[in-house]
């Protein structure tokens, strides 16, 4: 299988069998490898990437690398796949296609308090490209790439296609803030306006937290909540 190519800010490095590469990523990270290096596993029936950033922010503005990387994977699979086919995200990291779960993404860092500037920041995602335990249709809340009519959609494609579009946000991210990321992501959030477990999900404020209307109350969580230890 051909490996993918990476922008030049970007350096790609494969892991083979079941290795995970958000773990993978974040050993690298703790060691000191360079921002902007992609680990990444294709293996038959699933895709696993992850990203290191090396942010020269607090974690509370460098989270927004969640949203980031998800908006560049939901531009990317949208230029890549049918026109028919509906990609859409969770407020939690979901991938959704055509209205099923299909992938997730991943969050971890070494700083722990939100106001410290972490040495450096892993974003990971998951795809599923074929379904193994299961019969097409027997479970209509779950899918896979392949069975949502995007057979044609390469791996490799993918990745690099996520690399280029992940890097356009980044620069607009860097010159713009936040509002042009949140217009978008906004426009691609499952559940906006929907009950969820502890209300009803009203949209997410200018740090991407969710804001969560239960009775007269309206909570905020923060996106933070989303990481996992470092």
């Amino acid at each position: 299988m051909s490996q993918p190519v990476f922008p030049p800010l970007l350096s790609g490095h494969p892991v083979q069998g079941g290795e995970d590469p958000f773990e993978r990523a974040q050993s690298m990270a703790a060691l000191g490898c360079d921002a902007g290096s992609v680990v990444y596993n294709i293996q038959a029936d699933r895709l696993r990437v992850a990203i290191v950033f090396a942010p020269e922010v607090p974690l509370q503005d460098a989270i927004a690398m969640l949203p980031l990387c998800a908006v560049g994977f939901q531009n990317a699979l949208g230029a890549l796949a049918p026109p028919e086919v509906a990609v859409h995200l969770g407020w939690e990291g979901l991938i959704c296609v055509n209205g099923a779960k299909c992938g997730a993404f991943r969050v971890a860092a070494s700083a722990a308090t939100v106001d410290e500037e972490p040495d450096w920041l892993v974003v990971g995602w998951e795809l599923a490209l074929m379904q193994t335990s299961a019969a097409p249709g027997e479970t209509p809340d779950v899918t896979a790439l392949y069975d949502e009519g995007c057979a044609e959609v390469s791996p490799v494609q993918l990745v690099e296609s996520w690399s280029r579009h992940m890097l356009t946000w980044l620069n607009r991210w860097q010159e713009d803030g936040n509002a042009p990321l949140h217009g978008e992501w906004m426009g691609l959030l499952r559940g906006v306006g929907e009950p969820c477990d502890t209300g009803v999900f009203l949209g997410t404020d200018e740090r991407f937290g969710m804001l969560i209307r239960d009775g007269a109350e309206t909570h905020l969580r923060p996106l933070t909540e989303l990481l996992e230890n470092g």
